[in-house]
């Protein structure tokens, strides 16, 4: 088979970006038969749903490990490898490490896209790799009808300068880094009706490290953080309302939004990871009167997010001096059963 005359990679996805990602509800169903982990070095498993494992080597230093890749989320090759490697990078920096190797994950339909298409990927993800600080040592490729990309990334922490799910404390202020609705632009994209503009600040958006946002954090002494993705907003809002044992509040006004995401909700781009995000979060989200456009933003499965962080308000305004894009969106409003309140004052 010979390729065609122009690529375009979102065509050889069936689901997009973390929009692929396995429903949170189903994940956890297919994990609640396996014992948890016992070893007094594993300072963060999968218990809390955080975004890396914590493993402790010293009383100084622990390991964070993560995995994460998907199949193309815009059409380019190069880009597309820095937005996939970002994405997985975010999961060291929303725990608060330092990512130090890489390793290349790839399927990839050798035969049908030429090998230059490959290049270009990898190409893209080496360079989101070097910004961060970190090295690839090496990957691993199968042959695949469907392209996929990512990385399994190694970084260091402090044991006791984590970011975690489970460290929000009443009083705490929402901070979220990054706008929401890659999802959404993503699907217009795909399928052709997504503006240019619209495009670009989407891309600009994912290929943006969560470094800064994770150091400034680190450095003001936050303890609660997580990236926003495949989950969508409230899915991981909601992991850090179960973790913590805490009731939050959400500005849907304050949250900050792509240009492009709403006018591809009007035109119809939804996501089936929304429909599956929405499945996840019933039960602990009291909605009230959001409307169906805000409901498909607050649902949109995220692809390379930025962090929502819960810290202490004295602390909100100069943390969204030092990150820029970081917005104030809600408050952590004390402890009882997990929920999340929408506010639309």
């Amino acid at each position: 088979m010979t390729a065609p005359a122009t690529v375009r990679l979102t065509d050889y996805a069936r689901c997009a970006g973390c929009a692929a990602k396995m429903g949170a509800a189903d994940l956890a169903r297919a994990l609640a038969p396996l014992p948890s982990a016992e070893d007094p070095r594993l300072l963060v498993g999968r218990e809390t749903f955080d975004d890396a494992g914590i493993f402790q080597l010293s009383a100084d230093l622990a390991l964070v490990q993560t995995v994460d890749f998907f199949a193309p989320i815009v059409d380019d090759p190069y880009h597309f490898g820095r937005v996939a490697a970002a994405n997985a990078l975010s999961d060291v920096f929303a725990m608060g490490g330092e990512p130090l190797t890489a390793m290349n994950i790839v399927g990839f339909p050798t035969g049908i896209l030429p090998l230059e298409v490959l290049s270009d990927i990898l190409r893209g993800g080496q360079d989101a790799v070097r910004e961060a600080g970190a090295v690839i040592v090496g990957g691993h490729t199968i042959t695949d009808e469907e392209v996929k990309y990512g990385l399994s990334v190694t970084g260091r922490v402090h044991p006791r300068r984590l970011l975690t799910n489970a460290a929000a404390e009443p009083g705490d202020v929402l901070v979220l880094t990054k706008p929401l609705g890659t999802g959404l632009v993503a699907t217009a994209g795909k399928r052709g009706i997504a503006r240019d503009a619209a495009l670009d600040a989407m891309i600009a958006s994912m290929e943006t490290l969560n470094a800064l946002a994770a150091r400034t954090a680190v450095a003001m002494g936050v303890r609660c953080a997580t990236d926003v993705t495949g989950f969508g907003i409230l899915g991981h809002a909601s992991h850090i309302a179960r973790a913590s044992g805490v009731v939050l509040e959400l500005d849907v006004a304050s949250l900050p939004v792509l240009a492009g995401a709403r006018e591809a909700f009007a035109a119809g781009a939804g996501t089936g990871g929304g429909s599956r995000n929405a499945r996840f979060v019933e039960g602990i989200v009291r909605w009230g009167a959001v409307s169906d456009e805000d409901r498909a933003i607050l649902l949109d499965p995220q692809t390379s997010g930025g962090l929502l962080a819960a810290l202490p308000a004295a602390r909100a305004a100069a943390f969204c001096a030092a990150v820029p894009g970081a917005t104030t969106v809600g408050r952590v409003e004390g402890r009882g059963a997990p929920a999340i309140e929408l506010c639309l004052a």
